[in-house]
């Protein structure tokens, strides 16, 4: 899975990039059901996406490519195919590397107290009365 030595590496975005791909993807395809369930998956883990800065969100979805990356090498194994055993450390790395900057750890979600809403509740009679 390495690159070959005629092989460029892109500088630039293409022109047929669309930021949303993800969510266009055919959802008939194994591909279209996993990431799009691995990043809400990791997303819950961190609290929650509306609790994510952009950031964050980025490297969910970079985190989720990584590991599918990974798997592939893996499966070559599996079917005994040879790897670039070099390539697939690297990967691992990679993907480590972007776990902990994530965080390992799940964190539940904020959720208000029922005093918190009761309150806002009054507020808002209060605000319309």
């Amino acid at each position: 899975m390495g690159r070959t030595a005629t092989q460029e590496l892109l500088a630039t975005i293409g022109t047929s990039y669309e930021p949303d791909f993800v969510e266009r993807l055919d959802g008939r395809t194994k591909l279209a059901q996993v990431i799009p369930a691995r990043i809400a998956a990791i997303e819950s883990d961190m609290g929650g996406s509306e609790s994510l800065s952009y950031a964050r969100r980025s490297l969910v979805r970079r985190t989720v490519w990584m590991e599918a990356v990974v798997e592939t090498y893996e499966q070559h194994l599996a079917k005994d195919v040879s790897i670039d055993l070099g390539a697939y450390t690297q990967a691992i790395n990679s993907l480590l590397g972007l776990y902990r900057l994530l965080g390992l750890e799940r964190k539940g979600r904020k959720v208000r107290s029922l005093h918190e809403v009761r309150r806002e509740l009054e507020q808002a009679e209060r605000a319309t009365a």
